[in-house]
Formats: C-alpha cells, sequence, structure tokens
C-alpha cells in the first residue's frame, strides 16, 4: 500500500511542478492553436486540455483585471442571458457549448499567474510554422490528387482545404502566419521560403476579402515597420504586386472570383448575363437587384458581395417587421428560420435559406441586438488600440483582418472561428508589450 500511496504522491508532485513552470502553457496554447483546422472533436479535446491544466493551479489563482478580457466574458453571459427571450430554446443550448471559449478563456487568462507569463512570441512562432506545415500538406494533397484526376479544380478554394475546414478560415490562419514571418527583421533562406509557401497558399483560397486585406498590410508593414531603405521597400512591394498581378492573370479560377465581383458591382443590369450550365441558364445578380428587387427566380445567382448585401437587405426588413429585436435579437443561433422565410418570401433558390448573414456584426444584432454589437465593437476597440499603442504588428495584423473579415464572414458561427479569435485576442491583450512589439520606425 505504501509503495502505491508513494507512487500517487510522486505522480502529483511531478504534475503540480509541471503546471507551475510557465512553459507548458506554449505548448497547450500552440496546441490549441493548431488543432483549429483539424476535426472539432480533435479541436474540443485540446480545448479541454488547456482548461483542466490552466484551471488545475486555481490554488494560486491570482485575479488580474483587464478590461479588455472582460469583454468577451461579458458576452458569453448576453448570449446566456439570450435563452430568456430566444426564438429557438434548443439551437441557443446548441450554441452557448460552441460559444463557450469567450467564458472560459479569457477567465483562464485572468486568473492563472502562469499563463500570464506565457512566452507569447514563442506561441506566435510555433503556430506559423503548423501553418507552414498544414500548407505543405494542402498542396502535396492537391498535386496528388491533380495526379490521379486531372481536375485543376482541387488546386483552389474549398477544393484544396474542403468545405468542411473552409477556405475562408484557412485563408486568416495562413495569413496571420504569413505576417508573423513577414515581420521578422533577420530573415533566414527558411523565413523566405515559409513566406512563399504561405503566400501561395493564400493566393490560392483564392479569398478576396482576405488577399486586399493582406496587399494593403503588406504595404502598412513596409512603409511604417520595414528598417529597409525607401528604394527597398519600394521594390519588394513591386514585386509583391506583379506576384499578385500574375496570379490574377494566369490562375482563371482566382481570376473569375475577382472578375464576377467587378461585373455584377459596376454593371448596370447583370439579369441577362447567361453563365450556362448543364441545368439550365444560370442568371447572375447585381448588387442593385440584390438590394432592390423584390422577387427572384430559383436560377439566380448571387456572387459574394451580392449575397451579403442580400443579407443586410432582409436583415433590414427583419427590424421593420419586428423592431424589439433591435434590443434583444432573436436570441442566440435563432436566426436561420428567418432567413429561410425570407428566401421563401423573396422566391430564391432553397439552398440560400441555409447561409447565415455572413457578416458577424449583422449576425451578432440579429442574435443579441444593440448590447450585442456595443460589445463585439468593444472588442475591437480594445484590440487595434492596444495594438496601435504598443505598435505592435501582428496584433495589428489581427486586429484588422478581424475588423474587416467580420464584414463579410460570421465568424463566430464555428467554433473554429470562436477558438481562433478568443486565444488570440487573450494572448495578443495580456501580451508584455516590451516581448511582442515590433518597433515602429
Amino acid at each position: 500500500m505504501e509503495p502505491t500511496y508513494n507512487y500517487f504522491k510522486k505522480a502529483f508532485l511531478d504534475f503540480a511542478n509541471l503546471i507551475r513552470n510557465p512553459e507548458i502553457f506554449i505548448y497547450l496554447l500552440v496546441l490549441v492553436l493548431l488543432a483549429i483546422p483539424l476535426k472539432y472533436a480533435i479541436g474540443s479535446a485540446s480545448l479541454v486540455l488547456f482548461l483542466v491544466v490552466s484551471f488545475s493551479t486555481l490554488h494560486h489563482f491570482k485575479f488580474i483585471l483587464n478590461k479588455a478580457l472582460l469583454l468577451p466574458i461579458g458576452f458569453y453571459f448576453l448570449m446566456l442571458l439570450s435563452l430568456l427571450w430566444t426564438t429557438q430554446s434548443s439551437l441557443t443550448v446548441k450554441g452557448l457549448g460552441k460559444e463557450l471559449p469567450f467564458l472560459v478563456i479569457p477567465l483562464a487568462f485572468l486568473g492563472v499567474s502562469n499563463l500570464r507569463k506565457t512566452n507569447r512570441p514563442k506561441v506566435l512562432e510555433w503556430f506559423s510554422i503548423g501553418m507552414v506545415l498544414y500548407a505543405i500538406f494542402y498542396l502535396s494533397k492537391a498535386i496528388y490528387r491533380f495526379y490521379t484526376t486531372g481536375n485543376k479544380a482541387v488546386f483552389f478554394y474549398h477544393e484544396l482545404v474542403t468545405k468542411d475546414v473552409n477556405a475562408i478560415y484557412v485563408s486568416v490562419f495562413a495569413s496571420f502566419a504569413l505576417f508573423y514571418f513577414v515581420s521578422q527583421n533577420n530573415q533566414k533562406i527558411i523565413s523566405k521560403v515559409a513566406i512563399f509557401i504561405l503566400t501561395l497558399l493564400v493566393v490560392l483560397l483564392s479569398s478576396k476579402n482576405i488577399i486586399l486585406v493582406d496587399i494593403v498590410l503588406i504595404i502598412i508593414y513596409f512603409l511604417f515597420f520595414s528598417k529597409y531603405t525607401k528604394i527597398k521597400k519600394r521594390g519588394i512591394i513591386f514585386l509583391i504586386f506583379l506576384f499578385l498581378a500574375s496570379s490574377l492573370l494566369f490562375l482563371k479560377q482566382v481570376r473569375d472570383r475577382f472578375k464576377i465581383e467587378f461585373e455584377t458591382a459596376f454593371e448596370a443590369d447583370s439579369s441577362h448575363t447567361d453563365y450556362g450550365s448543364q441545368k439550365g441558364s444560370i442568371y447572375v445578380v447585381n448588387l442593385r437587384q440584390a438590394w432592390t428587387q423584390e422577387q427572384f427566380q430559383p436560377n439566380n445567382y448571387f456572387p459574394g458581395a451580392a449575397l451579403r448585401l442580400y443579407q443586410i437587405r432582409i436583415f433590414k426588413e427583419m427590424i421593420e417587421e419586428q423592431n424589439s429585436i433591435i434590443w434583444t435579437g432573436f436570441g442566440l443561433e435563432a436566426t436561420q428560420d428567418k432567413i429561410r422565410a425570407k428566401a421563401v418570401e423573396h422566391h430564391l433558390f432553397s439552398g440560400y435559406g441555409a447561409f447565415n448573414f455572413h457578416n458577424q456584426y449583422i449576425q451578432t444584432m440579429a442574435e443579441l441586438g444593440i448590447f450585442g454589437i456595443l460589445i463585439l465593437i468593444g472588442m475591437l476597440y480594445c484590440t487595434i488600440k492596444k495594438a496601435v499603442t504598443d505598435k505592435n504588428f501582428l496584433h495589428i495584423v489581427f486586429a484588422i483582418t478581424m475588423i474587416v473579415l467580420f464584414l463579410t464572414e460570421s465568424f463566430f458561427c464555428r467554433q473554429r472561428g470562436v477558438v481562433f479569435f478568443v486565444v488570440l485576442y487573450c494572448l495578443l491583450n495580456t501580451a508584455d508589450t516590451n516581448k511582442t512589439k515590433v518597433s515602429l520606425k
């Protein structure tokens, strides 16, 4: 009996020493971030492990007030409160489980002193290296699939990473990793190779929004953060534009995604644009039609911008029909039936009723009302303010990407988006600025 007791005592002491070491949280946070593109079960398991280790140090719990981290906690309590008025209680309860990181991850950062001592740059470095390995895997798999099928589509958009993982989400993860390597002042050959691989992945994933945001961020970096001479900066920016222009010129799949958005934005009437298909003619809806046309046809196709404008329009209609949702929203995860009803009302193809608002600001307003959108804007304000104050380029990348991305994606409707946002939000807003900032020239 005594040997058994001593064994468990020793094991307990070893575990206690392990969790006292801030280094353990580097591994756990990297594990949580790198599990995001994997199956949900793996991502959930990594998050549970992180939380178990974090909260097992409660006897050393030391709460540090950080207003930025109180906002996501308040955001979750508002979701919880929406149970009182939700129109879909079962869906709201299910959604509360998915959104739980908004509560538990900030609590861990607020209370676990060892977590606040974590080497943040090391977490970002390992995550970025991990994304390079993901990129190599996706590209290798695409090459193999092309070799066996001859289908060029395997190199682009959802086909490259699967629709479940989602091209937009992987674009966000890869872009953040890309800028980690870009921001390294003393770039080695391996960093330049990583930049090339991640840039290639982002271009092939064909997310128009992310590509345009990345162009702006690259310009910001070389104008304000880079230590290169003015002539060299201009040369690098020119080469980047040349690479992107070449991509649009020679990669038909990428070019077509930009082309259709341009046409529907500026053409006065695209209702007669016939793209044809084996199932009959498909007519593309332009922006004006998406906002004003009362009735559509099942063969009408909404490109990205037109779909998002239509979704804003139907939310406006919902407010006009029920003014009270301005204050409360319909409840967490309780908007999809309303969107389906609008698809029926406007005679859209039924598949469009399955899309969410594709706009996190509208999604939050529709689900949680005015207080929800105020908290969301508060989180974004806090993170961009700290990023600019600290002159931390990676933090600026995160803040600008999220602010713009939320205009075109309901990022919190997937657990991948929730975990990525909350972990990086907490990590960057509790960072030791002396260790993480990039000097501004």
